[in-house]
C-alpha cells in the first residue's frame, strides 16, 4: 500500500502535467451558474430545458465503468450531485485527460446538462470540465475518516468534511449565538464592543493571560470577562441596556467543561435589579434553547433537565449545609479547611483563604443539583462586584444559573456604591498579594467612574460554550470549531 508521501508525489506529477499543458490548477474564478442545492431544487425545470449549466465542487468519490466515469460532487450547499464524464461526449483525448489528472479531493468545474439516470440518480452530464484546485494529499477513506480524537480536532476541516454531525453542530452553534443576539436586540439592548486588552482585568475571579504592548511599552492582560467594568461605565455614561458577545481568555485548567479561550455574552440593564434579571434570563434561555434545538427537554450528564418548567431557586447557605454539612456563615477558615479534607475535596493551598474555601465547598455541593434553577443569597466574600442585600448585609443580590451540577450563567444587582466597591477591591488586592492569582485587581478608574454615579443596574454573563456543550452532550473542546491544540511534534 502506497504511503501518503508516495501518493503526494504522484499528484505533484499530475499538477506539473496540468501546468505543462498550459492549464491553471488553481484559477481565481469559476464559471459556476448554480449551486448544487439550486440545481437539485430546480432539477425538473432545468433538465427539461436541456440548457447547459455549470456546477462546481469537490470530488468526493470516483468510479469508472467502461468509457464513463461517475463522480460524487459536493459544494457544501447540498449532500452531493452525480457527475458523469463520458468518452463519447468529450472525445478520447478529453476523457483520457480527465482520468489522468483528476483525483478524489480535487475541486472541479463541470459544464453540462442535467439528466436522470436509469437508476433515478440526478446527474450533470459533462460537455466540458476544468480544474479549480488540485488536491495534493488524498482524503481519508470515506467510511472510516479520522478515528483518533486528537487527529480529528487537529484536522478539524476533514472531520467537518466527512462528519455531517459536526457540520450540523457548527450550524447550531451559529443559531445559538444569533438567537441570543436576536432576543436581546428585540428587548431593546444595544450591542457594543469593549477592549480585549486591559491594563487591569476585572469582572471575574480568574487568572489572566499577560502579554506586552510594544508601542506603549506596557504589560497588558487579555480580558477575563466580556467587558463587565467597561459596560458598567456605559451605564454611567447614560446607556440603559447594553450587551456584548465575544471572546474571553482565562489562563487556567482545561477539562470537559473548561477552556482557556471561549465565547461569552454579558448584558447590563440600568434601573433593573437581580429579580428582574432572573425573569429575563429564564425567558432568554428558553428562547435560545428552543430556537437552537427545537426542544426544551434534555438528558445532561445523569440529569433529566426540562428548561420549559418554572425554574427553582436554591439558597447558597442551605445547599452547602445540606450537602457539605457546614454553616459557611458561622464557620471559621480552619473549620472549613477541616471539612474540605473530611469530604475529600482537593484544593490549591497556594493563596488559600476563606473565599476559596467557600467556593470549593459550593462546587462540591452543586454537583447534586440538576436544575434548571437559580442559586441565590451568595455571601459577600465570593461576590466582590455585587450589591449587598438590604436586609442581610452578609449576602448579596446575586444569582447563578445551575444546570446539571454546573454553573452556566452569573448575574447580580451591580454594586454602585463607590466606597463599598473600593473597600472590596482593597480586600481582593490583599488576597492577590498573599498569592491568590484569581482575586480581582483594584481598578481605580472604575471606582472613579462610580463616583460620578451609576444607576441601579442588573448585569448578567454566560460563558455559552459550557451550556452549548451540555446540550450537545459533548466535551466543551469538541463543540468549538477550531479548539486550541498543542503543536504536533
Amino acid at each position: 500500500m502506497a504511503t501518503i508521501d508516495e501518493l503526494r508525489r504522484v499528484r505533484l506529477e499530475k499538477l506539473k502535467s496540468l501546468q505543462d499543458a498550459g492549464l491553471l490548477a488553481y484559477p481565481g474564478k469559476t464559471r459556476r451558474t448554480h449551486s448544487i442545492a439550486e440545481a437539485l431544487a430546480d432539477f425538473a425545470k432545468i433538465s427539461k430545458s436541456e440548457k447547459e449549466i455549470v456546477l462546481a465542487g469537490r470530488i468526493m468519490a470516483q468510479r469508472g465503468h467502461g468509457g464513463a466515469t461517475f463522480l460524487d460532487v459536493n459544494d457544501g450547499t447540498a449532500d452531493k450531485i452525480q457527475g458523469l464524464i463520458k468518452e463519447d461526449k468529450l472525445g478520447e483525448k478529453g476523457y483520457k485527460f480527465f482520468i489522468d489528472h483528476f483525483d478524489i479531493g480535487d475541486f472541479v468545474e463541470i459544464k453540462g446538462v442535467l439528466i436522470e439516470t436509469k437508476r433515478g440518480e440526478k446527474t450533470i452530464e459533462a460537455t466540458d470540465y476544468a480544474m479549480l484546485a488540485k488536491s495534493l494529499i488524498p482524503l481519508p477513506e470515506k467510511w472510516h475518516g479520522l478515528q483518533d480524537v486528537e487527529e480529528k480536532l487537529r484536522k478539524r476541516y476533514l472531520d467537518i468534511l466527512f462528519n455531517p454531525d459536526v457540520k450540523e453542530m457548527i450550524k447550531k452553534r451559529a443559531i445559538f449565538w444569533n438567537s441570543m443576539r436576536e432576543f436581546l436586540t428585540e428587548k431593546g439592548f444595544l450591542e457594543v464592543e469593549t477592549p480585549i486588552l486591559e491594563v487591569t482585568t476585572g469582572g471575574a475571579d480568574a487568572k489572566p493571560f499577560t502579554t506586552h504592548h510594544n508601542a506603549l511599552d506596557l504589560d497588558v492582560h487579555l480580558r477575563i470577562s466580556i467587558g463587565e467594568l467597561w459596560q458598567k461605565k456605559l451605564m454611567v455614561a447614560g446607556f440603559e441596556k447594553t450587551f456584548e458577545i465575544g471572546r474571553l481568555f482565562r489562563n487556567e485548567g482545561m477539562d470537559a467543561e473548561h477552556l482557556q479561550d471561549f465565547t461569552g455574552m454579558e448584558f447590563y440593564w440600568a434601573y433593573a435589579d437581580y429579580h428582574m434579571g432572573m425573569e429575563l434570563v429564564e425567558e432568554m434561555y428558553k428562547y435560545v434553547i428552543k430556537k437552537t434545538f427545537g426542544t426544551l427537554q434534555f438528558k445532561v450528564k445523569e440529569f433529566e433537565v426540562d428548561f420549559g418548567k418554572k425554574w427553582e431557586k436554591y439558597d447558597y447557605q442551605t445547599m452547602i449545609n445540606k450537602y457539605a454539612g457546614i454553616d459557611i456563615m458561622e464557620a471559621s477558615l480552619p473549620e472549613m479547611e477541616k471539612q474540605l479534607q473530611k469530604l475529600g475535596i482537593t484544593y490549591d493551598k497556594n493563596g488559600f483563604n476563606k473565599t476559596r474555601a467557600i467556593d470549593n465547598l459550593w462546587k462540591y455541593c452543586r454537583k447534586e443539583v440538576g436544575g434548571p434553577g437559580f442559586l441565590i443569597n451568595l455571601p459577600v466574600d465570593v461576590s466582590p462586584l455585587a450589591k449587598r442585600d438590604e436586609k442581610n448585609l452578609k449576602i448579596v443580590q446575586r444569582f447563578q444559573v445551575i444546570v446539571a451540577g454546573s454553573e452556566v450563567g452569573n448575574g447580580y444587582s451591580e454594586l454602585n456604591d463607590p466606597i463599598d466597591q473600593a473597600e472590596r477591591f482593597a480586600e481582593q488586592q490583599k488576597l492577590r498579594e498573599k498569592g491568590d492569582e484569581e482575586a480581582q485587581m483594584f481598578d481605580y478608574d472604575f471606582v472613579e467612574a462610580l463616583e460620578y454615579g451609576m444607576p441601579p443596574t442588573c448585569g448578567f454573563g454566560i460563558g455559552g460554550e459550557r451550556l452549548f456543550s451540555f446540550l450537545m452532550d459533548k466535551p466543551a473542546r469538541e463543540t468549538q470549531i477550531f479548539p486550541l491544540m498543542r503543536p504536533k511534534q
